[in-house]
């Protein structure tokens, strides 16, 4: 079920907020930002714990924040990287139009559609409750889908979209905790996508 009709409308029945601007940044901004951040962030493969142990994954992160913003999935401690003048950028035009401040900032390149994310929601202790979480993207574009927790026992259908080259995703609200999110894999897709989301962790260590 596709709700992503209308820009500054939410695109769920319920349980939480979702805004999609597809067009948040220009091509010509986006194909910049794109090749910027594939040559300048210190990409690393990530790792999870799944059945106690240790995975690396294809797809490649990096965590950028303000000091002592640590992050920690998966059971693995992120320690944030100083931000960059290009990231400070996009985060400004992004921290306008959610209204809020970020102090962090997940990256993900995903090399193609073999790479992709299972559904989960973001909803460790370290961020804020109930707070925004926006989500940027850059590169090939990718199907994405919000099921609802209870979508069997309620037949509440899921909800699909596709993040196109420069647009930006607003997560609001209850979403985490009443909604996970996935991005599907696909064997079509052959070029990467870049992903940026910004959070504020309230957990700050000094």
């Amino acid at each position: 079920m596709d709700l992503f009709s209308s820009e500054d409308a939410n695109s769920l029945p319920l349980d939480g907020e979702l805004f999609y601007y597809p067009s948040f940044f220009t091509k010509a901004q986006s194909d910049f930002y794109f090749d910027a951040l594939m040559q300048s962030i210190p990409w690393q493969h990530d790792e999870v714990m799944m059945f106690g142990k240790k995975i690396i994954t294809k797809r490649m992160t990096a965590w950028y924040g303000d000091e002592g913003c640590s992050y920690t999935y998966s059971k693995i401690l992120r320690v944030p990287i100083s931000w960059s003048e290009i990231l400070l950028e996009i985060k400004s035009q992004v921290e306008e139009k959610a209204n809020t401040n970020f102090n962090s900032c997940l990256l993900n390149l995903y090399h193609d559609g073999n790479e992709s994310m299972a559904y989960h929601a973001d909803d460790e202790p370290m961020l804020e409750q109930n707070g925004t979480i926006a989500s940027v993207s850059f590169g090939v574009e990718r199907r994405f889908l919000f099921r609802h927790n209870n979508f069997r026992e309620n037949k509440i259908p899921v909800v699909e979209t596709v993040l196109l080259n420069g647009s930006l995703l607003l997560m609001q609200g209850e979403i985490q905790s009443h909604w996970k999110h996935a991005l599907p894999a696909s064997k079509k897709i052959k070029t990467p996508r870049i992903n940026l989301t910004f959070r504020k962790i309230v957990t700050v260590s000094r």
